[in-house]
């Protein structure tokens, strides 16, 4: 196993934000990993996994050893009559693999096209869009515990998945590498088009009648339209969370802000749009130098080139401080900060 020194990480990161790494190690099993851990600076020193980077600002450089995740392979492993069980490398492309799912007419992710990032992050994250989440299709995950060098295999209970949550996350952070995950989906779509602008959007493009390379198509469609392409901007997509707050304070919001945006959770909880909540306030579009809010969503904080990740995170904190101050609401990143 091959330890790399002060590598730079800047087509690491969808930020392409320019620090180093003190040690880099790549793997594509967990026989790989276990020899990188094995090496006595590695199991002392601090250490990240990375996938597709397209969850991470990087404010400093990284002063422990990154292992670069590049499990690979996608499989079916089970089959049941209504549905398939599906296996992928935490390494392989999110993207790609919802286009090989399509391909096959395996339905339950199209929904979720064009999500940047790598297998890895799915659970860890819970990532969704479009009324679909990671949760919905998800049957297990094989990690490599790191204090023990043993693999554990997490079940859909064991990931405790909330909004953009998982015990990854929190509970266990730190603790696990994510090896391969395995999906359930469907050999029968059931197409979810009530969310966001799926249904017009068919519509312009003359569908009458979707299957799930329309709906992905519809998605990739909308996000392209919305978000700026990470390989031409710098940026990991939605910075932050939406909020979820009390319902009774959203009735006294509403009174005052009758146009906001919001999504019921429960009896008793509403999800506001935090984009809507930025837009409001009038962050979005704006630019200081090479940095700033994306002009089409305002959920996006850009690199246009040359920034630090100081700057995007100090004006992640200005907006956070601007919106409870407007608003009352705190917001919360989705981006992991290193």
């Amino acid at each position: 196993m091959k330890v790399l020194e002060n590598v730079s990480l800047k087509q690491y990161n969808t930020f392409g934000m320019d620090v180093k790494s003190r040690r880099f190690a790549a793997f594509s099993n967990s026989e790989e990993l276990g020899e990188a851990l094995a090496i006595d600076e590695v199991k002392k020193g601090e250490k990240l996994t990375l996938g597709g980077g397209s969850n991470v600002l990087f404010v400093n450089d990284f002063d422990g050893t990154i292992l670069k995740n590049d499990v690979r392979g996608i499989e079916k492993v089970g089959e049941e009559e209504d549905t398939v069980l599906v296996r992928a490398g935490a390494g392989e492309n999110w993207h790609e693999f919802v286009l090989h799912a399509i391909e096959n007419n395996w339905a339950g992710i199209e929904n979720l096209s064009l999500i940047p990032g790598n297998i890895g992050a799915s659970p860890m994250q819970n990532i969704g869009a479009y009324g679909v989440e990671i949760k919905d299709v998800f049957h297990s995950l094989e990690a490599f515990h790191l204090p023990t060098g043993e693999v554990h295999t997490f079940y859909h209970n064991d990931c405790e998945f909330g909004y953009r949550e998982s015990v990854f996350k929190r509970k266990y952070k730190g603790q696990y590498v994510i090896l391969t995950v395995t999906y359930r989906l469907l050999k029968n779509p059931q197409l979810s088009l009530d969310y966001g602008a799926i249904k017009a959007e068919l519509e312009r493009m003359q569908v009458s009648s979707p299957d799930i390379s329309a709906v992905s198509q519809a998605v990739i469609n909308i996000r392209q339209s919305k978000l700026p392409d990470p390989k031409l901007i710098g940026n990991a997509g939605s910075f932050f969370k939406n909020p979820v707050i009390d319902k009774r304070k959203f009735e006294k919001l509403k009174i005052k802000f009758p146009e906001m945006a919001s999504y019921p959770v429960s009896e008793d909880k509403v999800k506001v749009a935090a984009g809507w909540l930025i837009d409001k306030a009038g962050w979005k579009g704006r630019r200081f130098d090479e940095f700033g809010v994306h002009e089409r969503q305002a959920l996006v904080l850009v690199n246009y080139g040359g920034a630090a990740g100081t700057d995007i995170y100090n004006l992640s904190e200005e907006i956070m401080e601007d919106i409870y101050e407007q608003f009352g609401i705190h917001l919360e990143r989705e981006v992991n900060v290193y």
